[in-house]
């Protein structure tokens, strides 16, 4: 294989492939240590983790994830205004944990709607949500175990919707790290609202929990996953199946997010 070749190649037809990897003479500079340091057989390999550095992810495609977020992050801050609006919704004692909550949301789709302006893209839209579901949760602003419930599947969703994404998100440092740093801040409010709720702030297996209604389950499905990156985790460290998964939370599907979301979409 010519890496050389090819490179020159692809300049044919994109003359800001140096750019994509560094200057024209860094380029060649690399691509030579390169060449003497990889194995043959494993030169394909390289190369394609190269181009898809370098090519793998555009910039529209880091915009459409954040549009995505941006959905979720609308759904979750209306929801908290509106449950805060309401007299009943929710229990004295956790009003300002909502508060607080509510607060951070707001502040994630300022954020993301700013980081989607200035990647040139639009941002969406705020949807008309119906948390009731179309009915099948007729006392949400009203049944303060409702509402808990109801949080407690939107931020446990939020949680495995921004790992999911994580990938999608590796061409830009910068946008990857605030990405992070919201899910880590979701992973917070779920545990708390778990743990309000009387369970463990963590997920054990797929079980989405005492009191959840069923069509919750979609969100929990596949959390009882033991095999991290080809090791069997419970082989390895003698810790039990159940107490693994507790261990490691698990990325949820774009398709399977957006399914539960639009539950709530009026």
């Amino acid at each position: 294989m010519n890496i050389f070749r090819i490179i020159q190649e692809i300049e044919k037809v994109d003359g800001e492939v140096y750019d994509r990897f560094a200057s024209r003479r860094q380029a060649f500079s690399s691509l030579g240590s390169f060449g003497k340091k990889v194995a043959l057989a494993a030169v394909p390999i390289a190369m394609g983790t190269m181009f898809k550095k370098a090519y793998g992810q555009s910039t529209s495609g880091i915009a459409d994830v954040l549009n995505y977020a941006l959905t979720l992050e609308y759904l979750e801050a209306d929801f908290y205004m509106q449950g805060l609006a309401a007299s009943g919704a929710i229990a004295s004692e956790n009003m300002a944990f909502f508060e607080d909550v509510r607060d951070h949301e707001v502040a994630h789709v300022a954020f993301l709607k700013t980081a989607i302006t200035s990647l040139g893209a639009t941002p969406v839209d705020k949807p008309t949500f119906d948390f009731s579901a179309g009915g099948a949760f007729p006392d949400w602003n009203s049944n303060p175990a409702t509402y808990l419930a109801l949080s407690q599947a939107f931020e446990d969703t939020g949680v495995r919707a921004y790992k999911g994404q994580a990938a999608n998100l590796v061409a830009s440092n910068e946008v990857l790290t605030a990405a992070l740093q919201i899910h880590a801040v979701e992973a917070r409010h779920a545990a708390i609202v778990r743990r309000i709720r009387g369970l463990k702030g963590w997920i054990t297996n797929d079980e989405r929990g005492a009191g959840m209604p069923a069509p919750t389950q979609a969100i929990y499905d596949g959390e009882a996953e033991t095999m991290q990156a080809g090791v069997d985790v419970p082989a390895v460290s003698g810790v039990a199946a159940a107490s693994v998964t507790e261990a490691f939370d698990e990325p949820l599907p774009m398709e399977t997010v957006l399914n539960v979301a639009s539950l709530f979409i009026a």
